[in-house]
């Protein structure tokens, strides 16, 4: 097929009219979908795709809202996964987990963050050592979304104590179900429980669960991380699926429910510049001038923010890899939710310390300032991005550090096994 956007619509809306039925399994219909390469259709064609420029998925997605049809599954960390081993990932690995992530039917977290090394993700010191004819992992893992449903995990692990720290880690994918695997929720102080300890203890890995090569961990790890990125811009809008009738609608509902159940809270972390303007008009301090001083510098750096995150989402349109821009999204953002919670703070003033229904806006504005410190540290620290982004985009020289080449053995660790 000639890859125009007239073809491609056409093509699309013909092939949903034919098969698009809601009362359809949701698994059933993503199979379907999956087989007929409209489900992923910038992936290569050997892996369910059409290997179409990505610059035509709006057009795509446009005809599946038209005829409000589902998707493939996108929703948690799988998206990060799929994307992670269709890049590194083997042919087996494919084959046994592309199909199951873009269906539902597998779900994951990401192993990385540990309890000694901060944001220094490359100081893992959980470890991977192999024993016969298995990889035995030992250590534990922290902040880790979703674990406490997650059947599989990206988990990042030491399998070299004698290389630099960023050339002893391998990177492998971790069935979360066995026993040698145990996951504590994490309660928050805004009162959610979206985080896990994962305590590890001589789980086993095959080594066909791999990906890439024995100390290419680091190279997978930031695939990950870069797609991380990218997909924090501020631009995403979880979804809550169509309020429709029909069994693939309804299964299509739970499964959001659940998946997005950890990251209700997040448009709070963000901010909420949504309910500034609503914010000021309720408490008469719209027509203070100071007031509406602080919230036109916010209102201007939160659509800078956005522009900005689309200049990336275009350079994704046109099938760039994700790169700096992602650090610069997130880094603006931490920027903008920390200037909306300094503009609520003045609009509600110590109204804005009541939790719950005492609280403005039954408690939301509660909820902000004491979750938007999160947003500066989940998916990399503030300065963590002021690194990459000065490096990679100022062509900056790298901050000195005499621990990348030495053997990690020798590394000093706030922890150590």
């Amino acid at each position: 097929m000639e890859f125009t956007e007239e073809s491609v619509r056409a093509a699309v809306r013909t092939w949903l009219e034919a098969n698009w039925n809601p009362d359809y399994g949701l698994v059933e219909w993503r199979n379907k979908l999956i087989d007929s390469g409209w489900g992923v259709p910038h992936w290569p064609s050997r892996w369910y795709g059409q290997d179409m420029p990505t610059g035509l998925l709006p057009v795509i997605d446009e005809e599946f809202q038209r005829i409000g049809a589902v998707g493939v599954a996108t929703a948690g960390i799988r998206r990060l996964a799929a994307a992670t081993i269709l890049e590194h990932g083997t042919d087996l690995q494919k084959e046994k987990f592309l199909r199951r992530s873009l269906t539902g039917e597998d779900t994951w977290c990401q192993l990385f963050s540990e309890p000694g090394s901060g944001s220094d993700v490359a100081a893992a010191t959980t470890r991977a050592d192999f024993k016969g004819n298995r990889w035995v992992i030992n250590g534990q893992k922290v902040w880790t979304s979703s674990a406490h449903h997650a059947d599989w995990g990206l988990l990042l692990a030491r399998t070299d104590w004698d290389a630099p720290k960023h050339k002893g880690l391998s990177y492998f994918i971790m069935d979360m179900r066995q026993p040698a695997v145990q996951v504590h929720q994490i309660r928050q102080m805004n009162g959610h429980a979206s985080f896990n300890q994962v305590f590890i203890t001589d789980a086993e890995i095959p080594p066909e669960h791999l990906v890439s090569e024995v100390g290419k961990g680091w190279a997978v790890t930031t695939t990950t991380l870069m797609h991380e990125r990218r997909s924090a811009d501020g631009l995403r809008n979880d979804s809550t699926g169509y309020d429709r009738p029909g069994r693939c609608y309804a299964e299509e509902r739970t499964e959001i429910a659940t998946v997005q159940e950890p990251y209700k809270w997040y448009p709070q972390r963000r901010g909420r510049v949504d309910l500034v303007i609503q914010r000021a008009k309720e408490t008469g301090k719209i027509d203070d001038p100071v007031v509406r001083q602080e919230i036109a510098k916010l209102m201007i750096l939160s659509k800078t923010a956005e522009w900005t995150a689309r200049r990336a989402r275009v350079a994704q349109a046109a099938g760039k890899p994700p790169g700096p821009e992602g650090s610069l999204g997130k880094l603006v953002l931490s920027h903008v939710a920390r200037a909306a919670a300094r503009v609520h703070t003045q609009l509600s003033g110590a109204d804005a310390l009541l939790a719950g229904e005492d609280g403005p806006m039954e408690g939301v504005i509660a909820e902000v300032l004491v979750s938007v410190p999160a947003i500066s540290l989940a998916g990399g620290t503030d300065e963590i991005q002021r690194n990459i982004i000065s490096e990679r985009v100022l062509g900056m020289p790298k901050e000195p550090n005499s621990d990348a080449t030495k053997p990690f053995r020798d590394v000093p660790r706030s922890a150590s096994r």
